[in-house]
């Protein structure tokens, strides 16, 4: 049975459980399987030549996980071609297409959880409650090595931009 973390964030101020463990900068990534399109699945491996940087948002439905892809999809181009920009949410793949088409969004490639969940429990991400992934940030390097982790603790509030871009070029 996987670990839960009571408590562990809020939404709104009332607390959830996050399922899986609470990793650490240093930690060696776990493998995950998540879905690019309905039968396309893929996994870290699939990045193991890039630094990656991992922007886990609940629903690209809402407004700060809006303005979290739109922020690292304009990162991503200064970034270059050694780093992946990922967005993992559990949004079906239609919705994921359909926002990245509205909001222009091209340079970050956007994964989907629904399926099998695997990535939020990996992770330590998965909101019990409501099967949602909470916001949290990941920088892993070229060998699958965790260098950043930001578990954002209320999920309406923004993760810390600034400490991610920092990481993540002090790897490249």
């Amino acid at each position: 049975m996987a670990e839960e973390r009571t408590g562990a964030a809020t939404i709104e101020g009332n607390p959830i459980t996050l399922i899986g463990p609470e990793l650490k900068a240093g930690d060696h990534a776990p493998d995950f399987k998540v879905n690019k399109d309905l039968f396309t699945e893929v996994g870290l491996k699939n990045f193991s030549d890039k630094v990656k940087l991992v922007s886990v948002v609940p629903s690209l439905d809402t407004k700060v996980c809006d303005a979290q892809t739109r922020r690292f999809n304009e990162e991503a181009a200064k970034l270059g071609d050694r780093v992946a920009v990922l967005t993992i949410s559990v949004d079906l793949p239609f919705a994921q297409d359909r926002f990245c088409t509205v909001a222009g969004i091209d340079k970050v490639v956007t994964l989907t959880d629904y399926k099998f969940r695997e990535f939020g429990r990996a992770y330590g991400v998965l909101i019990k409650e409501l099967q949602l992934d909470m916001r949290s940030i990941f920088i892993i390097d070229e060998n699958d090595i965790i260098r950043y982790v930001e578990y954002v603790k209320e999920m309406t509030n923004h993760p810390n931009y600034e400490g991610a871009l920092q990481a993540i070029k002090s790897l490249i």
